[in-house]
């Protein structure tokens, strides 16, 4: 998740402790408020400002130290946005008037939120041709449908993927980029590829790119003949010089224990004999 901290401004009574460390965590649009202390005698309420649009408050006196702002952040994903952290007397809860209460940096939901991992929804590889399909990361609203939004639905022709792909047993990548949602590239047929995606955002100078999507590989037949033809090579070639050892070793073998042998009987061949 994305961080974003600032320095608390302060205003109103200093008896109460003031938030600290006011985080932004966001990611797919989903994003929360967090900070420190945990409350004791007093409670926090948060409330929110945009430059376009009205103050929102939400979690109101709550002792909890972490606020879901996700439904009023999509109203207007450009906007940026400014947290107070207000600090409530549980004596005085209703007087916002007069609270201590500290600020966030500002945030730009459009600029800022950490893109999720994209999906590969399926692929094939058919002759020379990849095809990837791509699914895009979900964000927290609906359609009227009752459909759940994605980040394409926001981002619109501002997204782009890139695939990244290398041939099995391989670590050289190659990649290529598309706006939509399917790659399709050319191939080696006979070779089997691995291969990611990430969703990217040209636009943003921060936060451009997204978490890379698990690695797929293609599963195509080959020959055994054809996988490991080197390797029989090797084995073949070996056996038959093994092969031809042997039969010097046993011919010299035979030589030896035939001339042995004639020198033995030409000994014992009587003198008168010859």
């Amino acid at each position: 998740m994305v961080f974003f901290m600032k320095t608390s401004h302060l205003k109103g009574n200093s008896e109460v402790p003031t938030a600290v460390n006011i985080t932004w965590s966001s990611i797919n649009y989903k994003t929360l408020l967090t900070w420190l202390p945990k409350p004791t005698n007093y409670a926090y309420t948060v409330e929110i400002f945009g430059s376009r649009t009205n103050i929102r408050r939400k979690c109101i006196h709550t002792k909890e130290t972490v606020c879901d702002v996700t439904d009023i952040i999509l109203e207007n994903v450009k906007d940026t946005y400014t947290a107070h952290i207000v600090s409530d007397m549980l004596s005085n809860i209703d007087d916002f008037d007069e609270k201590l209460y500290a600020a966030s940096p500002e945030f730009t939901p459009y600029k800022q939120t950490l893109i999720g991992k994209p999906t590969i929804q399926n692929s094939m590889q058919n002759g020379s041709k990849l095809i990837v399909l791509v699914q895009d990361p979900f964000i927290p609203s609906t359609s009227p449908n009752g459909s759940l939004k994605s980040i394409r639905d926001i981002f619109k022709d501002d997204l782009e993927y890139v695939l990244y792909y290398w041939k099995d047993k391989s670590s050289g990548k190659k990649y290529e980029k598309t706006k939509s949602n399917q790659f399709e590239i050319d191939v080696d047929k006979e070779e089997n590829y691995c291969f990611f995606v990430q969703a990217t955002v040209p636009s943003r100078t921060e936060n451009r790119n997204s978490l890379e999507s698990k690695v797929a590989c293609t599963s195509i037949s080959r020959n055994i003949l054809d996988e490991y033809q080197f390797e029989l090579f090797v084995i073949i070639g070996a056996a038959v010089l093994v092969i031809i050892i042997i039969i010097v070793i046993v011919s010299v073998a035979i030589y030896k224990c035939k001339k042995e042998k004639a020198a033995i009987v030409k000994e014992k061949t009587p003198l008168n004999d010859v």
